[in-house]
């Protein structure tokens, strides 16, 4: 890890509240915020894909990057140009949205181990929930460095998700 850089590999199933608490994390620091599904989403719109996150959707896309792993590995490749350009950057944290816990340990190891993970958890209703493709359905299938339970008021994750950010900034051993 750089001082004053965190690299954020971020899970979590489908409505858990990612892009959400992102969305707080970015009113609090200077975050960078990607995701290795974005180049496929690229790829599915000049298939006629229309956006949609309905779980055919969800199929598609999952179905896609599996294709594009397979051929040349263009995800991760995809995400290191971007987490070396962060790199350059005054930006203090990259986010980078992973699904897949072999693509997850793929690119902490193209950062040479300063990727550090973690998985966003939903209410009960949300951890019993399948969506019939693996990237949503294996999200647990992984052993992360964190976890965050998005379980709280929007206010109070923002103070508590804030709070786990600024303490990995700073390198609080949170074990």
């Amino acid at each position: 890890m750089t001082s004053g850089k965190i690299t954020l590999v971020i899970n979590g199933a489908g409505g858990v509240g990612k892009d959400t608490l992102c969305d707080l994390c970015a009113k609090h620091f200077r975050v960078r915020n990607i995701s290795t599904i974005t180049p496929i989403k690229d790829l599915a719109r000049l298939a006629d894909w229309d956006g949609s996150k309905d779980d055919r959707s969800r199929k598609f896309l999952a179905d896609l990057k599996a294709l594009c792993v397979a051929y040349n590995d263009f995800p991760t490749n995809w995400a290191k140009a971007q987490y070396e350009d962060f790199l350059t950057t005054d930006e203090q944290v990259l986010i980078v949205h992973i699904r897949e816990p072999e693509e997850i340990a793929k690119f902490v190891r193209a950062t040479g181990g300063a990727a550090k993970t973690l998985l966003i958890r939903g209410g009960e209703r949300a951890r019993k929930q399948m969506y019939g493709n693996a990237a949503d359905d294996g999200v647990e299938n992984y052993y992360y460095d964190y976890y965050f339970d998005n379980d709280k008021s929007l206010e109070e994750a923002e103070v508590n998700f804030t709070e786990l950010i600024r303490r990995i900034l700073e390198g609080d051993d949170l074990a």
